[in-house]
């Protein structure tokens, strides 16, 4: 497990929706949603008051049906984007004057929910 260490200001969480936080399904080709292993316990960690965006490629016509299954398995969420692309998400964000880092990345095997421990530094 990797740790990561954030300042105790308020964040925004970018993640991805399937083979991150869903097990991958080719958008429901194969039925129903199921929700990673460790997905509840890394979302668990999350700061209260921290934004929470979801992305994905699945279309529009999934929203209902998504938020409600991840409404009805417990997971909190501000946002999520439909109909993203398939390749790369690449968050641009400036450097606080302190040197506080402000973009930062995880990358996960597929169907493999984050494996992180997060921790606020008070310090930072």
């Amino acid at each position: 497990m990797s740790e990561l260490t954030l300042s105790p200001l308020g964040h925004t969480w970018i993640l991805d929706l399937d083979g991150t936080l869903v097990k991958h399904n080719g958008h429901l080709v194969d039925g129903e949603d199921t929700l990673l292993d460790g997905a509840k316990p890394f979302l668990a960690q999350i700061p209260d008051g921290d934004m929470i965006l979801i992305v994905t490629a699945r279309s529009e016509q999934h929203r209902e049906s998504t938020e409600a299954f991840l409404h009805g398995q417990g997971v909190r969420f501000d946002h999520i984007v439909f109909g993203a692309p398939y390749g790369e998400r690449i968050v641009v964000n400036d450097a606080k004057p302190s040197g506080l880092v402000t973009a930062l990345a995880v990358s996960t095997p597929r169907d493999t929910a984050p494996d992180l421990s997060i921790a606020v530094d008070e310090s930072l």
